[in-house]
C-alpha cells in the first residue's frame, strides 16, 4: 500500500460515519412528517422510506467505525 493510504482510509471512515449519522437524523425528521404519522397510526410501523434512511445510516456508520478501527 502507498504511504498515505492509511490516512486516506481514515478520512473515508470519518466521512462514512458523518453520512451515517446524517441519514439517521434525516430519517428521524421524516418520521415526524404528517404522512409518516398517519402511516404509523394506521399500520403501527414506520414507512419504508424512513426505515431505508435508518438502515442505510446505520450500515454507513458501522462500516465507518470498522474502517476507522481497522486502519
Amino acid at each position: 500500500m502507498a504511504m498515505g493510504s492509511g490516512s486516506t482510509i481514515k478520512i473515508i471512515a470519518i466521512i462514512l460515519m458523518v453520512i451515517g449519522v446524517g441519514l439517521a437524523l434525516w430519517g428521524y425528521q421524516l418520521s415526524g412528517s404528517v404522512g409518516s404519522q398517519i402511516t404509523q397510526a394506521v399500520t403501527g410501523s414506520d414507512t419504508d422510506k424512513v426505515m431505508t434512511f435508518y438502515i442505510t445510516g446505520a450500515v454507513s456508520f458501522v462500516v465507518g467505525i470498522y474502517l476507522f478501527a481497522k486502519y
